[in-house]
């Protein structure tokens, strides 16, 4: 046999055989399989985080509505500590909460008071100019309780999402006061 006829020869059986096809194709797959399960468990992981933290901050907006009596800072301090235990946060959350009103004359919230534990600064009326929209519609002079929260997310491997703050906005009504007061 002349060597181009065995060349030609030799390629044409090793095409026709398909010994050890699955375990090549297992050894490309499996690293893509272990990546892709991987970015699923972190996407999930994060989505999850963040629906704990929208949980938590919806739980400190109804606590702090329910209140008939005036909220002091040690409230406020026990109301962190009940945002870090429900959002099983890595790192320590910041917080802030304001009671805001509405005046339909000028089409604007004001604020009533504002406090923060975390670092925040306080919410001030013309950070309520830019909240603007994502405020809902009320009637005139209409008070909403405003809890924010940021907690910090890291995601536990490296797939391509980087380490962020999940920041939530949730806005309440008071419930059974016309108005949650603030006692310093």
């Amino acid at each position: 046999m002349t060597p181009p006829r065995f060349l030609r020869w030799t390629l044409a059986r090793f095409a026709r055989d398909n010994d050890g096809t699955l375990t090549l194709e297992a050894v490309i797959m499996f690293p893509m399989l272990f990546w892709a399960m991987l970015s699923m468990l972190v996407f999930f992981d994060g989505y999850r985080q963040n629906g704990l933290n929208v949980k938590a901050a919806f739980t400190i907006g109804d606590m702090i509505s329910r209140e008939v009596v005036p909220i002091t800072p040690a409230y406020l301090d026990g109301a962190i500590n009940l945002f870090d235990e429900l959002s099983r946060s890595a790192s320590a959350p910041r917080m802030r909460v304001s009671v805001v009103y509405f005046r339909a004359s000028e089409n604007k919230f004001y604020r009533d008071w504002s406090q923060q534990r975390g670092g925040v600064p306080v919410l001030t009326n013309a950070d309520l100019v830019n909240m603007r929209n994502r405020l809902p519609a009320v009637p005139d002079n209409e008070r909403l309780i405003l809890v924010e929260t940021w907690s910090n997310y890291q995601p536990p491997f490296n797939v391509g999402i980087n380490q962020q703050d999940l920041y939530n906005l949730v806005f309440t009504r008071p419930r059974f006061a016309p108005q949650v007061k603030f006692e310093s």
